[in-house]
C-alpha cells in the first residue's frame, strides 16, 4: 500500500472526521492517534520524535509508518506535508478548513490539543517516558515547525492559519488539490477521489468532547502497557 491522500490542512480541521471517511472509502488514514495507538503501531512514536529532533526538510523513510495506509490527515503527516508531497508525487492534497472560519479553529485548537503546552501537562508526564518523548514530539513539530510558534498569540496565529492556505493552494496544482470542510459531506471528496459517494452519514466525530475521550482512552492504554512491563 502507499499513500494516495495527504492531508496539509491543520489539525482540527476536521482531521478526525475526515481521517474516518476516507478509511470508509477505502483509504486508510493515518492520524495523530495512530502515533499514541502503541498496541497497534509500537514503533510510530519512536519513528516521529526522530523526524521532530531532524531539521526541516529531511526525507525519511516514510513508509516506515505508512505502509499498512493509504492517506494521512492531521498532525503529524501535515507537518511535513512538503517532504511528503516529494515523496509520494502521485498522491492528491487534502487540505481540510474549520466549517466555522478561522476564529472557530483557534479556540477549538486551543481548548483541545494546544494542551500538551501547558505546564499542567507537563507536571502530569513528569514521570512517564513515553508521555515526555510525545511532548517534546509535539513541541518540536507541531507547535515549533508547523505552527512556527504562534499559538500563544490569537492575531498570530490566525495569521499563520490563513498564510498556511494560502501556501498550500499557491503550491500543488489545482487539479490534485482539493480545499475541504467537513460540513461539504461525501461529494467533494468522493468527485476528487473518483469514488462512489455511499449512503451512510458523514463521519462527525471531531467535537471537542469526543477527542478529549478519545485522548484520554490513548493515555490510559499507554499507562497499561508501562505498567504491563516487567521489571528489571
Amino acid at each position: 500500500m502507499t499513500i494516495k491522500v495527504i492531508g496539509a490542512g491543520f489539525g482540527r480541521t476536521g482531521t478526525y472526521s475526515t481521517s474516518k471517511a476516507l478509511s470508509h472509502l477505502g483509504f486508510p488514514s493515518y492520524h495523530m492517534f495512530e502515533v499514541l495507538d502503541r498496541r497497534k503501531n509500537p514503533g510510530h512514536l519512536d519513528f516521529w520524535h526522530r523526524v521532530a529532533n531532524a531539521p526541516a526538510g529531511i526525507q525519511h523513510d516514510w513508509d516506515t509508518v505508512f505502509h499498512d495506509y493509504a492517506a494521512t490527515v492531521d498532525n503529524p503527516g501535515c507537518c511535513v506535508w512538503r517532504e511528503l508531497v516529494n515523496a509520494y508525487p502521485d498522491a492528491k492534497i487534502l487540505l481540510t478548513v474549520h466549517p466555522g472560519g478561522v476564529e472557530a479553529w483557534y479556540e477549538s485548537t486551543i481548548r483541545t490539543v494546544y494542551f500538551t503546552e501547558s505546564w499542567q501537562f507537563r507536571l502530569l508526564i513528569a514521570a512517564i517516558p513515553v508521555a515526555r518523548k510525545f511532548a517534546d514530539m509535539a513541541h518540536k513539530l507541531v507547535w515549533h515547525r508547523s505552527h512556527q510558534d504562534t499559538m500563544s498569540d490569537r492575531a498570530a496565529a490566525i495569521a499563520h492559519y490563513q498564510r498556511h492556505i494560502e501556501d498550500v493552494t499557491a503550491t500543488v496544482p489545482p487539479e490534485k488539490l482539493l480545499v475541504f470542510s467537513v460540513d461539504q459531506g461525501w461529494t467533494p471528496l468522493c468527485n476528487f477521489l473518483d469514488v462512489p459517494v455511499p449512503e451512510t452519514t458523514f463521519p462527525n466525530l471531531n467535537s471537542r468532547t469526543a477527542i478529549r475521550l478519545r485522548a484520554f482512552r490513548c493515555w490510559i492504554e499507554n499507562i497499561q502497557l508501562i505498567a504491563a512491563r516487567p521489571m528489571i
